[in-house]
């Protein structure tokens, strides 16, 4: 990978990557480590609420990846959804960049969610497993990494999730709805960072490159946005008022 300083810039400063996929085709068939996925599963159920069905990979390359499911509860009214596997191996990041080389994903949905196997075969419910399933093998996928506010449209142009809702991109941050504590995952004598995905509209995204993600963070907190899904949300970015023409709107 490249020196940052060489690559390409938003107007917001994000530095753009563009990534191609590994040359060589399928590795050995991977099993997944149990201590690992055990230690995780531990330290959610410390901090959140015990998981209840773990949806497991038939076939795997380069990661064996789980999606655990904990149900809402006293302490989290969302359903949680996170990754097993994903930390199986260190992402390839550049030089000096922040945070963990190691991370698992996790996507929050509100109580109302279809949350079982026969609902997912519909898109309107699928989606956000998808994703998170999606950008969890990128990095191994492609030679690359996922943090803080890095943003993935569905598409070039981006294309909306699904005909239920308008969101058409993700981004990366931390949750509001999870403890610090329980976005930090000892393993051994590694430290895994739990990062969150957030539904974005489109011009989220763009606002986003041209004026970074502190800025949108800002918005966000403005309009009251939270990390749990909300398909139905408008988006935080103010449309240009009409102009006038011939005195008429």
């Amino acid at each position: 990978m490249s020196n940052d300083d060489e690559r390409e810039r938003t107007k917001g400063g994000s530095v753009v990557y563009q990534h191609a996929p590994r040359a060589e085709g399928w590795t050995q068939p991977e099993h997944g480590d149990e201590h690992w996925m055990r230690a995780i599963e531990e330290h959610v159920a410390r901090h959140v609420a015990p998981v209840d069905v773990v949806f497991h990979e038939i076939v795997s390359d380069l990661v064996h990846l789980d999606v655990h499911l904990v149900p809402p509860g006293a302490r989290n009214p969302y359903w949680m959804l996170f990754t097993t596997g994903m930390s199986a191996r260190p992402m390839t990041m550049p030089p000096g960049a922040p945070g963990s080389p190691y991370a698992e994903l996790a996507i929050l949905l509100p109580p109302e969610w279809r949350c079982d196997q026969e609902s997912w075969k519909d898109e309107r419910w699928y989606w956000p497993v998808r994703w998170l399933k999606t950008l969890a093998r990128l990095p191994h996928e492609y030679r690359t990494w996922l943090s803080h506010g890095h943003t993935i449209p569905n598409g070039d142009p981006a294309r909306p999730f699904d005909r239920s809702t308008a969101l058409s991109g993700m981004i990366v941050f931390p949750s509001i709805s999870l403890t610090p504590e329980a976005q930090q995952i000892p393993v051994g004598d590694l430290e895994i960072d739990l990062w969150t995905l957030w539904p974005l509209h489109g011009d989220e995204m763009q606002y986003k490159l041209d004026h970074g993600a502190d800025a949108l963070i800002d918005l966000f907190e403005s309009a009251g946005v939270r990390d749990v899904i909300d398909p139905d949300r408008p988006s935080v970015v103010k449309k240009p008022p009409r102009k006038k023409l011939f005195g008429i709107f």
